[in-house]
């Protein structure tokens, strides 16, 4: 246990040190939403090591979604414009969330987006 613990406080650690690289990239605000209250970096792929592509600095309710809660209509197309990031925690990112909805704008956002081919095909297949 105490392996497991020492490792997660050390990836913590390292999100953290790029704390202030993510809030300037950001414009210290929400990469999804532009909000700007509880900002935190979000682990787009917490099995890599942490870096400014894997990382986006999300507020509270964008972390939600991205952790699994279902937005409504209203949140999702207010996010719907973190597709078009050059960053692929931001843009894959959000593109995982709207892909839960069957709406058809989804779709054809995704479709027009410019995340990785194959990410597209995993999403909307």
């Amino acid at each position: 246990m105490a392996k497991g613990y020492q490792a997660n406080r050390e990836r913590q650690e390292q999100i953290g040190a790029l704390g202030k690289a993510l809030a300037k990239r950001a414009g210290f605000a929400c990469e999804w939403c532009e909000g700007k209250e509880d900002l935190r970096p979000w682990d787009y792929r917490p099995d890599e090591e942490p870096s400014e592509e894997t990382l986006a600095l999300l507020c509270g309710r964008c972390r939600e979604m991205a952790d699994g809660r279902r937005g409504d209509l209203h949140e999702l197309r207010e996010i719907r414009n973190a597709l078009w990031s050059p960053v692929p925690a931001v843009a894959e990112g959000v593109a995982r969330v709207l892909a839960k909805s069957k709406e058809a704008w989804v779709r054809e956002a995704i479709e027009e987006s410019f995340i990785d081919e194959a990410v597209k095909v995993q999403l909307l297949k």
